[in-house]
């Protein structure tokens, strides 16, 4: 038996209770958790927003100690440091076929299955497959990543989703060069990470815009250049820090409309704007045809950072090492499960950056 915060329905609070795991089947493994981020996507599938079968333990951003493989698991041994991975490809599908893992038709296949049980044997799902508001988990092997060394391993929890993330929409989707100006809408966890790429990049200025004016010290720190205030003439106030043609990267990090809107309308003619936040189906986003010829700007989605983790974890471990890459950075509060409730709340509210909780 092992703790963990239960989402008994959709909307509905959470609970603190012992949950039964079974051994890891075959090609499983049991990992015992380190640390967990607390992500707005698992915001999004507490209330709706995105799909998950229910009851679930949600989480899915955390790293943690294997402590038992099942049959047939190879490279994966007891007492290995891991990163989960929500998002594992299964090397056989078309988009796997094209080398867009991150597009994997299969990845989301283990959130649709039963994985443990509450303490009256119903039966429980894995939040987006892995489950991290616990303990300890039971997940694929593919769905673990064994930790570079040189790596904090509580720290290392964020490597699963804010850093990949935020790394893979400056590297892979926008691929910001040395020298673009770039701004970033949003500085939350994933906001942050993004700014650091940037800042690793050679980007520069590199705007941070939020709607909290207490985001500014974060944001500097992270390595925006200069910080906005959310206010309806920010694209304006863009163009102004870019020499009046406005930047040529933007990346959106909130997954709302008027802000994915205002970030289009803040880039230059020929612009890129790379949309990282998961935003709901009420969420629509107009252009006219007239703007999209005249402006020629490229817009684009961004999943998961567009990111093949097992390529490009060791590149940011390689960061992470060197002190370029600031995990701590990231984290502005740690708590235990029974602090999810509270940081959700903050989430909403546009407060902080991650809260991490610490097992």
């Amino acid at each position: 038996m092992v703790r963990a915060a239960v989402l008994p329905a959709v909307n509905a609070p959470l609970e603190i209770a012992e949950i039964q795991l079974p051994d890891p089947g075959p090609g499983q493994i049991r990992v015992k958790l380190a640390a967990a981020g607390v992500c707005h996507s698992d915001l999004s599938l507490s209330n709706g927003t995105l799909k998950q079968p229910v009851p679930a333990v949600l989480g899915h951003e955390g790293a943690g100690t294997v402590t038992a493989v099942g049959e047939g698991v190879t490279g994966l041994a007891p007492g290995d440091p891991v990163v989960l991975n929500w998002a594992p490809s299964c090397g056989a599908c078309h988009f796997c076929g094209l080398g867009e893992v991150w597009l994997c038709a299969n990845s989301a296949a283990a959130a649709a299955k039963p994985y443990a049980t509450r303490a009256d044997g119903s039966e429980l799902y894995p939040g987006l497959g892995t489950a991290v508001f616990a303990e300890e988990t039971v997940v694929a092997a593919n769905a673990a990543l064994p930790l570079p060394a040189g790596v904090p391993l509580t720290e290392a929890a964020l490597l699963g989703c804010a850093v990949l993330t935020g790394w893979g929409a400056v590297h892979n989707s926008a691929q910001v060069r040395a020298g673009e100006s770039v701004v970033v809408f949003g500085v939350g966890g994933v906001g942050l990470a993004t700014l650091q790429a940037a800042r690793i990049a050679g980007a520069g200025p590199i705007i941070a815009v939020d709607v909290s004016p207490a985001k500014e010290e974060l944001a500097r720190a992270a390595g925006a250049t200069d910080f906005l205030v959310a206010a309806d003439d920010t694209a304006k106030s863009i163009r102004k820090l870019t020499g009046g043609v406005g930047a040529d990267v933007a990346l959106e990090c909130v997954g709302r409309a008027d802000t994915i809107r205002t970030a289009w309308s803040s880039t230059r003619r020929g612009g890129r704007t790379t949309v990282v936040g998961v935003g709901g189906q009420d969420q629509q986003v107009t252009f006219s045809a007239l703007e999209l010829f005249y402006f020629g700007r490229t817009l684009s989605g961004c999943v998961y950072g567009n990111s093949d983790p097992a390529k490009d974890l060791p590149v940011i471990a390689e960061h992470v090492r060197s002190g370029a890459l600031d995990l701590s950075g990231l984290v502005t509060e740690r708590i235990g499960l029974e602090g999810i409730p509270a940081a959700f709340d903050a989430m909403l509210a546009g407060k902080g950056g991650r809260a991490l909780i610490v097992y």
